[in-house]
């Protein structure tokens, strides 16, 4: 029989606070990104360095698509930021073919 694998979850306590202060995302619900199994990993170029790479998840919550940040450390997920964001909404959008309704002007028809 295969071994269970579970993903395991941590954060900075303050700055989960700063960022629900800033974006409105608890790191809590961030983390329901890596749920989706059509989530969208994708390394943070930017943002990364030889000593770390940084990477974003970007999969479905709620009625959404929320982008959290995040990086691997000591075999764990290490979330830094979370968010509903118009870039990561678009890249997952892009990557799972999703065609969304506009009014003509390109506005979400929602």
């Amino acid at each position: 029989m295969p071994e269970e694998t579970s993903t395991t979850f941590e954060w900075d306590a303050d700055k989960d606070l700063a960022n629900q202060g800033k974006h409105g995302v608890a790191f809590a619900l961030a983390q329901r990104a890596f749920a989706d199994p059509k989530r969208v990993i994708a390394e943070d170029v930017t943002h990364s360095t030889e000593a770390e790479k940084r990477h974003y998840c970007i999969g479905t919550v709620g009625d959404g698509i929320l982008t959290a940040r995040f990086t691997y450390r000591a075999g764990k997920i290490r979330i830094f930021g979370g968010g509903y964001w118009r870039k990561g909404r678009h890249i997952y959008e892009e990557e799972n073919h999703v065609h969304r309704r506009t009014d003509g002007r390109g506005q979400d028809r929602r």
